[in-house]
C-alpha cells in the first residue's frame, strides 16, 4: 500500500458519501479485530491492497468480498448493507465499476469497432444510442443515461484531465447514428478534440488493416499512478471490468497492435473531417 493511500484512508470523511463511509467503516472494523490489511485480506480471498483500496474509498466494494468481510470480522450483514448503498450508480451496473475507475485513471487507451467512445460522444449522438439501446425506456430515463455520460466526458475539461488514446475503426466513421446531422456534428467535435485538446489522441482503423484483434467489442485499458493497470471490455448489455495481471498484459500487447495498424493521427483527422463532410450532405 502506497503512502499516500494510507494517509487518503486516513482523513477520509466518512459522512461524504455512501463509498466512504463503507471504507471507514471496514478500516475501524479492521482495527477493532486487531488484523492488518494483509491478513484481512488473506481471509477474504483478496490481496492487501485491495483492502487498502476500499478503505481509501479508491474503488468501490464488491458485493461477494463484502459477504466474506461480514463473515470474517463477524459483522452479520452490515458490510453488506453498506455495500449496496455504495454501488448506487448513474450508470448500468455492468459499467458503474469501470466509471468509478474512469475518474481516478491517469491514461485511458480504448478501441471501438463501429461506434465513437462515451468520452468523446456529443449528447445528441449518445441520446440516439440510448434510445436505440432502450426503445422501450421512457424520455425521462433516456436523459438520465445521456446526462450520466455527458457527465463523464466532462472529466476532459478537469484540470487534471486523464491522456486518452482513442482508435475507432473506419466503419464508426460511415454508420449513421441519428440524422445525417447528429453524424456531421458528432465527426466534428472528434475532429476537434483530436486538433484541439492536448489530451487526447484520436487514431482511426482503416479498412484496409483487414482483421485485427478487438473487432467483436469495445476494448478500454486504464492506468493509474497507485494503481495497477486494469481493462475493461463491453458488448451489448454487458461489460466485464478485468484486473488479473497477465491479461491485462496481453490486452495491453494486442492494443498496440492495432494501435500500429492504424493511420496516423494526422491522416486520421484528415478522413475524420472528410466523413464529416459526406454525412453532411443528404
Amino acid at each position: 500500500m502506497t503512502t499516500d493511500r494510507l494517509e487518503n484512508a486516513e482523513n477520509l470523511d466518512p459522512y461524504s458519501s455512501p463509498k466512504t463511509f463503507f471504507g471507514a467503516e471496514l478500516r475501524r472494523l479492521r482495527e477493532a479485530a486487531g488484523l492488518t490489511q494483509h491478513q484481512l485480506g488473506e481471509r477474504v480471498f483478496c490481496s492487501r491492497d485491495y483492502i487498502s483500496r476500499f478503505e481509501s474509498a479508491s474503488r468501490r466494494p464488491q458485493p461477494e468480498v463484502s459477504r466474506l468481510l461480514d463473515e470474517v470480522l463477524g459483522t452479520g450483514e452490515h458490510l453488506q448493507r453498506l455495500c449496496r448503498l455504495a454501488r448506487l450508480s448513474k450508470h448500468p451496473d455492468y459499467f458503474a465499476d469501470a466509471a468509478d475507475l474512469e475518474r481516478h485513471a491517469t491514461a485511458i487507451s480504448d478501441f471501438s469497432p463501429m461506434l465513437v467512445p462515451g468520452l468523446l460522444q456529443t449528447a445528441a449522438y449518445a441520446r440516439a444510442l440510448t434510445t436505440a439501446a432502450q426503445p422501450f425506456a421512457p424520455p425521462d430515463e433516456i436523459e438520465d443515461h445521456v446526462t450520466a455520460r455527458m457527465e463523464r466526458g466532462r472529466l476532459l475539461d478537469g484540470p487534471t484531465p486523464p491522456e486518452l488514446w482513442t482508435i475507432i475503426h473506419q466503419a464508426a466513421l460511415r454508420v449513421q447514428i441519428g440524422s445525417n446531422e447528429i453524424m456531421r456534428d458528432q465527426l466534428v467535435h472528434l475532429a476537434d478534440l483530436s486538433r484541439n485538446h492536448h489530451r487526447v489522441k484520436v487514431q482511426v482503423l482503416p479498412d484496409s488493416a483487414g482483421e485485427q484483434t478487438f473487432m467483436n467489442g469495445l476494448v478500454c485499458l486504464m492506468a493509474f499512478d497507485d494503481a495497477p493497470p486494469v481493462a475493461y471490455t463491453e458488448g451489448a448489455y454487458t461489460g466485464q471490468l478485468i484486473d488479473e495481471p497477465r491479461l491485462v498484459a496481453q490486452y495491453r500487447r494486442a492494443y498496440d497492435l492495432v494501435r500500429a495498424a492504424a493511420l496516423s493521427p494526422k491522416a486520421s483527422l484528415a478522413l475524420i473531417e472528410s466523413a464529416a463532410k459526406e454525412h453532411a450532405t443528404p
